[in-house]
C-alpha cells in the first residue's frame, strides 16, 4: 500500500496514477524460474515528424514541428528527427511527394523508426501511398490527437465524445481486404459463380461501416442524453443567475491552474497538452461576495479536429451561455498570437460563443519575456497579466472579473418577513448585501440585486420608507 502524503488533492492522486508504471506479469523471457520481476521502463514508439511548410515563415513552420513533438511525446512517444519540406502545396498522391517520400524512407531505415507523424491531416490515398513507399505506420496530426484524448479521457461522456471522434475519422479511412474475399447473392444473381459465390451480399467493409454508422448513431443519442443533465445544472444557475465565467484557451496554457488558484478546485495539473479533458465547474466569490461559478474547458489548439469539435459541442456550449470568458494564453509561448487566433478560430464555430465578453488572460508571467508581455499587452487591449504558479495578478484579475460581470442594476430597501429568509439568503448569493437588520416585523435589507430577485422582493417585501 502506498503511502499518501497529507497534502494531496484529487489533481495529484490522478497524476500519481497516469505515471505509475504498471507490472505486466507473465511477458518475461529471458529469465528462468523468476520470483520476481523488475519493473522496467517500457520501450516508446519511436518516431519521424515531417510537416509540409506552404506560407509564413520558417519560424512559423518550425514552431508548428515543435507543437507536434510535444503532441507526439504526450501520446507516448520518443521523437527521432523532424523534417519540413518547401511546397505550394501537400502533393495529392503521397503528401511530401514521391522524391521526398524515397528519401524519408531513407531516414526511417536509419533511424530505426517504427512511425512517421505528419503535420497535417492527410487523404486516406496519401496515407495508403506513403506507407507503400516508407514501409512503416504512418499517421497525421488528427489520429494523433484523437489518439491523446483517448488517452485522458475520464468521464462517461468524455469517453463517449471521444470515441464518437475516432469513428468519425475512421470511417472513410477503413480498408477492405481485396475483391477475392467479397461474397455476393446467390442465385442467378450470383452472375453464374456457382457454388461459393453465394453469401449475405456485404463486403466485410461493407459490414464494418454499416457497424461504425449504427455505433456512431447510438453514441450521438447518448451524448445527447449526458448533456441533459448539464443543460438541467446551467439552466438551474440560470434561473437563480449565478453569473457564469468560462476559462478558454490553448492546451497547456495553464487554464487548470488558473481554475485550482481562483477557487481550489484541485484537478489534475501536469506540463503536457490536453492533460484535463473533462470539463470542471466551481464556486467562486468576487471581493464584495457577490457568487459566480467558474467553469475549465477542454483545451484548443492548431487544427483542432473538426470531429473533435463537433463531438465536444455539448461541452463547448459552457463557452457560448457564459456571461465572460477568461481567455486564457502561454505567454511564455515562443508565438503567443498564434494561440490566441487558433481559439478564437475554434470559438466561431460555436453559436453566439464570440458575442460573449472576453478578457485575455495572460499567463505565466512568472517565465515570459516582458517584452513579449509588453507586445501583448499592446495587441490585446483589454487583457491582464498573471502567474497561477506564484498567484500574481491574481488579486486583480478578481477585481477585474467583478467588474465585467452582470451589473446588479436594483439597488432596494425593504422589510423581507421572516418567513421569506431564502430571499436574504439569495440576496447573499447572487447581490451584493450592503446590510441587514434586524426588527421586531421582519429583517430590513439593503442591497443590490439583479432583476429576477428584485421582481421577488417587489412582490414579498414592504419599503422601509412605509414602515
Amino acid at each position: 500500500m502506498r503511502n499518501e502524503p497529507e497534502d494531496f488533492v484529487n489533481g495529484d492522486y490522478d497524476l500519481e496514477e497516469r505515471q505509475a508504471l504498471r507490472r505486466v506479469a507473465g511477458l518475461s523471457t529471458e529469465l528462468e524460474d523468476i520470483t520476481e520481476v523488475e519493473y522496467r521502463q517500457l520501450r516508446l514508439e519511436r518516431v519521424v515528424l515531417v510537416g509540409v511548410w506552404t506560407s509564413g515563415t520558417v519560424i512559423d513552420a518550425e514552431n508548428s514541428l515543435q507543437e507536434l513533438k510535444l503532441l507526439a511525446e504526450t501520446a507516448g512517444s520518443e521523437v527521432l528527427e523532424g523534417l519540413i519540406q518547401r511546397r505550394d502545396r501537400p502533393d495529392p498522391a503521397t503528401y511530401i511527394g514521391s522524391g521526398k517520400a524515397v528519401e524519408l524512407r531513407d531516414i526511417v531505415a536509419a533511424s530505426g523508426a517504427d512511425t512517421v507523424i505528419c503535420d497535417g491531416e492527410l487523404t486516406p490515398g496519401q496515407l495508403r501511398q506513403l506507407e507503400d513507399v516508407v514501409k512503416v505506420k504512418v499517421i497525421d496530426r488528427t489520429a494523433l490527437i484523437l489518439d491523446i484524448f483517448a488517452q485522458h479521457a475520464k468521464s462517461r461522456e468524455g469517453k463517449a465524445q471521444v470515441e464518437l471522434a475516432q469513428l468519425q475519422y475512421l470511417l472513410p479511412r477503413l480498408r477492405g481486404w481485396g475483391g477475392n474475399l467479397s461474397r455476393q447473392v446467390g442465385g442467378r444473381a450470383a452472375g453464374g459463380v456457382g457454388i461459393g459465390g453465394r453469401g449475405p451480399g456485404e463486403t466485410k467493409i461493407e459490414l464494418d461501416r454499416r457497424r461504425i454508422r449504427e455505433r456512431t448513431a447510438k453514441l450521438r443519442r447518448q451524448i445527447k442524453e449526458m448533456s441533459t443533465a448539464r443543460e438541467t445544472k446551467r439552466s438551474r444557475r440560470s434561473s437563480r443567475q449565478v453569473p457564469a465565467v468560462a476559462i478558454a484557451g490553448y492546451t497547456n496554457a495553464g487554464k487548470s491552474s488558473l481554475l485550482n488558484r481562483l477557487t481550489g478546485a484541485g484537478v489534475l495539473v501536469e506540463d503536457a497538452l490536453f492533460a484535463t479533458l473533462d470539463p470542471t465547474v466551481r464556486k467562486a466569490r468576487t471581493p464584495e461576495g457577490r457568487l459566480f461559478t467558474l467553469a475549465d474547458t477542454v483545451g484548443f489548439v492548431r487544427h483542432l479536429p473538426h470531429q473533435l469539435v463537433e463531438a465536444f459541442r455539448s461541452t463547448l456550449e459552457e463557452v457560448a451561455d457564459a456571461d465572460l470568458i477568461l481567455h486564457v494564453v502561454d505567454g511564455s509561448h515562443p508565438d503567443p498570437e498564434s494561440q490566441l487566433s487558433a481559439v478564437r478560430e475554434v470559438l466561431s464555430e460555436i453559436d453566439g460563443a464570440l458575442d460573449v465578453p472576453e478578457v485575455v488572460v495572460i499567463n505565466k508571467a512568472d517565465a515570459a519575456d516582458p517584452v513579449v508581455l509588453a507586445r501583448l499587452t499592446m495587441k490585446e487591449r483589454h487583457s491582464i497579466v498573471v502567474s497561477a504558479r506564484t498567484g500574481s495578478g491574481i488579486r486583480e484579475l478578481i477585481e477585474l472579473i467583478e467588474r465585467e460581470l452582470p451589473r446588479l442594476d436594483h439597488e432596494v430597501h425593504v422589510l423581507v418577513p421572516y418567513e421569506r429568509g431564502d430571499l436574504i439568503a439569495r440576496a447573499h448569493q447572487e447581490g451584493e448585501v450592503l446590510s441587514v437588520e434586524h426588527t421586531g416585523d421582519g429583517s430590513v435589507l439593503h442591497a443590490r440585486v439583479l432583476g429576477d430577485l428584485y421582481a421577488e422582493l417587489d412582490r414579498v417585501a414592504k419599503p422601509v420608507e412605509t414602515v
